[in-house]
């Protein structure tokens, strides 16, 4: 087990004179505060000798019944199965990824992922001691050609494919959607080929540019497994997500959430559900995306203006983050100190890959600085960039050549 490259920045990038384009931190202040507050205080006030007491371990029957309201929104509804006795209520959407990687992998096993993913996912994988096989995106998402090849390439090796684990919308951290057509691909491709699919969608309410693609759970019922969690669209302190799973393998998850933390927060389950039941959570979802909309454009617009020549950027119509694929020569991993000495922080591509590349490319968030802190952040990013060509014009090229890192994805697939 390795640290997150994410969680060793935050200690410097939280600092008021740091520019912080790292984290993912939603922007909490656009909730209503004081009433969210009021409501906590009357569950304890009123209810506590409920939501201070233990609870059971698949959650709420209240709660699993509002997060089928809210899987309803993106066409995941009774009609294609969703039903609250499949809903495991979890302690956010990380321990939604650990249960079912507890459920499925053993050591060795593989695991295949977009490359790059979500360096939380990589952090459970290994734990669980398996394997991460990346297949390639494009600003369409995963490509469905790749994953027939990585497919045929793992199974030539003779190892053991368990599932694909993907975030085919508003993808963390690439910020790319998958397409209406490969989505369908990606679905025949898994059931032709017996391989189970996990999609995680945290953020798939939070799209700036129009409704979102249908998640791959509306497409089908069986074998994919939907994780999602209100970290994004409400609040992350109270860590709560769940899982919608088939049937089959319910019992099996709520025996894993029991051996591991007993049962989620009933506290924080009742937080949501009262939330759900009686605050504009439709309205507040359109204040969010207002909010990122406006944040998203800062960002590109700061990195059309200000960024050197050879740097591009993907341009998300949702989520939370901007990939960056920087110029030739940089490494975004070997900057990280001097930009933090110039006050502006962002992750590194390294974090994002099983195998530890993607030296060329890093993640910048949108969601929790406000549009002139952005700004000011990439006026100092593009310093420290310059800067860095600038002494490679001088002293020659770095140990890093053009082209290393995170091969199997080219910049230019994700601009």
């Amino acid at each position: 087990m390795t640290a997150s490259e994410i969680r060793a920045l935050f200690a410097v990038a939280s600092r008021p004179e740091v520019v912080s384009l790292a984290g993912g931190a939603p922007y909490i202040a656009a909730l209503p505060l004081d009433a969210v507050g009021e409501m906590l205080g009357r569950l304890g006030s009123e209810h506590g000798s409920t939501t201070l007491q233990y609870g059971i371990g698949q959650g709420t029957i209240e709660l699993r019944e509002k997060i089928c309201e809210v899987m309803a929104l993106s066409g995941i509804d009774v009609g294609c199965g969703a039903s609250p006795d499949d809903v495991v209520v979890t302690v956010g959407g990380q321990q939604a990824i650990d249960l079912v990687a507890r459920l499925f992998l053993d050591p060795g096993d593989v695991v295949l992922a977009e490359g790059p993913t979500y360096v939380g996912a990589l952090g459970v994988f290994q734990a669980a001691q398996a394997s991460v096989v990346h297949v390639a995106m494009d600003a369409e998402g995963l490509i469905p050609a790749a994953l027939e090849s990585t497919i045929a390439s793992v199974r030539a090796s003779g190892r053991r494919m368990k599932f694909l684990y993907t975030i085919p919308t508003y993808q963390n951290p690439a910020g790319v959607t998958m397409s209406e057509e490969r989505r369908e691909q990606v679905l025949d491709i898994c059931e032709r080929e017996g391989l189970l699919v996990v999609e995680d969608d945290p953020y798939g309410q939070l799209g700036f540019d129009g409704d979102a693609p249908r998640p791959l759970r509306a497409r089908r019922r069986d074998g994919v497994f939907y994780l999602s969690t209100f970290s994004k669209t409400f609040a992350p302190g109270l860590r709560v997500g769940w899982i919608l799973a088939p049937h089959a393998v319910r019992d099996k998850l709520v025996i894993a959430t029991e051996a591991t933390i007993l049962c989620p927060s009933a506290f924080a389950q009742a937080a949501v559900t009262q939330y759900l039941t009686t605050m504009p959570w439709r309205e507040q979802l359109k204040v969010y995306r207002e909010v990122y909309r406006e944040r998203r454009d800062a960002l590109l617009d700061s990195l059309e203006d200000l960024m050197p020549a050879g740097t591009t950027w993907t341009r998300p119509s949702g989520g939370l983050f901007v990939w960056a694929t920087l110029p030739d020569g940089l490494d975004s991993k070997a900057m990280v100190p001097r930009a933090i000495a110039a006050r502006v922080a962002y992750v590194p591509g390294t974090g994002f890959y099983a195998d530890g590349t993607g030296q060329r490319y890093m993640r910048l968030n949108f969601s929790f600085p406000s549009p002139e802190r952005i700004r000011e952040g990439v006026r100092r990013l593009s310093g420290v960039m310059e800067l860095e060509m600038a002494m490679r014009s001088v002293f020659g090229a770095s140990a890093l050549r053009p082209g290393q890192g995170g091969a199997d994805v080219p910049g230019s697939q994700l601009a």
